[in-house]
C-alpha cells in the first residue's frame, strides 16, 4: 500500500511533465485534426464507391491515378506528379463456376480464378482431385498418382500464430507456386484453399506465379467453407472416384502504361532528404480495394494534409507515393527505386501503410537496430493513443527496393491484424467494412511517427 502511495504522486507528475513536452502539444493537434477535421474516410469513400476496383492496367486504375492527383494538386502539395511505368495487364472475365460431383450429384462450390492463371478450355475441366497440405505431401504421391488430376491445396492458417501476417505467409505459398509444383508432376489445374482463418463463402483472389519450362496449368481459389466441404467428401470416398469441375474465363494482355502518383511537400532546411509515406492504388478486381490499399493511400494523402493544415514546415521534404501494381508484379515499388537510384535521392525513412485501416497499434522497423532503439525512445509520446509497440519487422514491399539505398530507414505502419484476411482479396473488401475512427488513427499515428522523423532523424 506504501508503495502506491507513493507511486501515484509520481506518475502524475510524470504525466504533467509529459503533457508540457513540446512534442507532445504537436502530437496532439495532428490527433485532433485527424479526428475532428480528418479527410482521408471521405476521400476512400470516393475511391471506393466512384472509382472501385483498380486492377493493374484497367481503366478504373487510370481513373484512381487521374483522381488522386487532382486531389493533391486540390490540397495545394508544392509537388504533384506522376512516375511512368509499364504493368501487366490480367482480365478475369466472365465469372468462374465450379462443382463437386458426387456421383450424378452437382454441388456448387464458390471459386474465383487466382491473378495471372491460365483460362480453363471452353468446356472447363473435369478431373479426380486429390487433397495435399503442402508441397512435401504432393511430392511423395508421384506423378504416376498426380498425373491428370485436379490438385486440392488445403493447408489452412496456423491459429496458434498471434500476428494473422504471420499465418498467412505460413500458408500462401500453396498459392502462389502450387501451379508449377503440381504442373511438375503432370496436374492438371490446381484448386486452393482461401488464404483466411474465417470460414465462410467468399473465395479470395491473390496472385500466382509460373516458372519457364514447367507446364502452364490453372489455377483457382475456393471458399473456405468450399474446402471443407470438399475435403469432407473426399474422406468418404477413395481418391479417383471424387471428381471436380471448374471453368473460367481469364487471359493476360500485353503490358500497359500506368503511373505513380506522387505529392510532396519540400522541406526547410534539408530539402533533399526525403522522407516517403505511401500505399499501393491497385487493387484486386473482386471489390474495391478498401482495406488492400485504399486506406493506405488515403492515410498517406492525409499525412501531407495534416502537415499543411497545421502550417508545420518539415525540414526534410514529405513525399506521399500511390504505389502502382503492387498486387501482381510490384512494378511501382520497383520504378520509384530505380529512379531514386537514378536521380541520387538521399531517401532518410519510407513508412508504409498497407496492413488495413483497423485500429494502430505500432510500427515494424527493418534491419536498422539503432533506428529502432532511437525510435523507441518516442514511446512515452504514443502511449496516450496506444501505438507504442514499436518492434523489429519488414516495412513492407512497396518501400522494399528501396533497400539498395543503405542509408534508408524501411518502417511499416502495423494496425491490429486480426480481422485484415477475413476480407483480405475478396469481395467484402468494401468501403462499408471500414471503420472510420480506426482510419483516422492510423492516419494520425501516421503523422506523428513523420514528424518525430522529420524533427530528430532515425539514430
Amino acid at each position: 500500500m506504501k508503495f502506491l502511495k507513493t507511486l501515484f504522486p509520481a506518475l502524475l507528475i510524470g504525466s504533467s511533465l509529459f503533457a508540457q513536452n513540446p512534442d507532445s502539444i504537436i502530437i496532439r493537434k495532428i490527433y485532433d485534426e485527424a479526428l475532428e477535421n480528418g479527410h482521408a474516410y471521405k476521400n476512400l469513400e470516393y475511391l471506393c464507391k466512384q472509382i472501385g476496383p483498380r486492377l493493374s492496367g484497367s481503366a478504373n486504375a487510370q481513373k484512381s491515378v487521374d483522381w488522386t492527383k487532382k486531389l493533391m494538386e486540390e490540397y495545394g502539395f508544392d509537388r504533384v506528379y506522376l512516375q511512368e511505368l509499364m504493368v501487366p495487364v490480367w482480365e478475369r472475365g466472365a465469372k468462374e463456376e465450379a462443382y463437386i460431383l458426387d456421383g450424378k450429384i452437382k454441388i456448387p462450390v464458390p471459386i474465383a480464378a487466382l491473378g495471372g492463371s491460365i483460362a480453363t478450355s471452353a468446356k472447363g475441366i473435369t478431373a479426380p482431385i486429390l487433397e495435399v497440405q503442402n508441397f512435401e505431401e504432393l511430392k511423395a504421391l508421384g506423378a504416376d498418382i498426380v498425373k491428370g488430376k485436379i490438385i486440392f491445396f488445403n493447408r489452412p492458417f496456423d491459429p496458434k500464430l498471434f500476428n494473422t501476417f504471420s499465418a498467412y505467409s505460413g500458408a500462401v505459398n500453396q498459392r502462389s507456386q502450387g501451379a508449377i509444383e503440381a504442373a511438375k508432376l503432370g496436374a492438371v489445374a490446381v484448386i486452393v484453399r482461401s488464404m483466411s482463418s474465417v470460414i465462410d463463402d467468399f473465395p479470395h483472389t491473390g496472385g500466382m506465379v509460373y516458372q519457364d519450362g514447367v507446364t502452364k496449368i490453372p489455377g483457382a481459389a475456393i471458399s473456405t467453407k468450399a474446402a471443407d466441404l470438399l475435403s469432407q467428401k473426399l474422406m468418404q470416398r477413395k481418391y479417383p472416384s471424387a471428381q471436380f469441375y471448374f471453368k473460367q474465363n481469364c487471359r493476360t494482355l500485353p503490358d500497359a502504361v500506368s503511373y505513380n502518383v506522387i505529392g510532396e511537400i519540400k522541406g526547410t532546411v534539408d530539402p533533399e532528404g526525403i522522407i516517403t509515406v505511401g500505399g499501393h492504388l491497385d487493387s484486386w478486381d473482386l471489390a474495391e480495394g478498401a482495406h488492400d490499399d485504399g486506406t493506405g493511400v488515403m492515410q498517406s494523402v492525409e499525412v501531407l494534409r495534416i502537415f499543411k493544415q497545421l502550417n508545420l514546415k518539415p525540414r526534410h521534404t514529405i513525399r506521399a507515393v500511390m504505389f502502382m501494381n503492387e498486387e501482381n508484379g510490384l512494378r511501382g515499388g520497383l520504378k520509384y527505386a530505380e529512379i531514386a537510384k537514378q536521380n541520387k535521392e538521399r531517401h532518410v525513412a519510407a513508412v508504409e501503410s498497407d496492413a488495413g485501416g483497423y485500429t494502430p497499434r505500432g510500427f515494424n522497423v527493418e534491419n536498422a537496430p539503432k533506428s529502432l532503439a532511437h525510435f523507441s525512445k518516442w514511446k512515452p509520446l504514443f502511449a496516450p493513443y496506444l501505438v507504442d509497440a514499436i518492434i523489429p519487422g519488414g516495412g513492407g514491399a512497396d518501400i522494399g527496393p528501396l533497400r539498395i539505398m543503405p542509408e534508408v530507414v524501411l518502417i511499416g505502419f502495423r494496425p491490429d491484424s486480426q480481422r485484415y484476411f477475413d476480407i483480405h482479396h475478396s469481395s467484402n473488401d468494401v468501403f462499408e467494412n471500414v471503420n472510420r475512427r480506426e482510419l483516422e488513427l492510423g492516419a494520425a499515428a501516421m503523422t506523428s511517427l513523420i514528424y518525430l522523423i522529420d524533427q530528430y532523424g532515425t539514430k
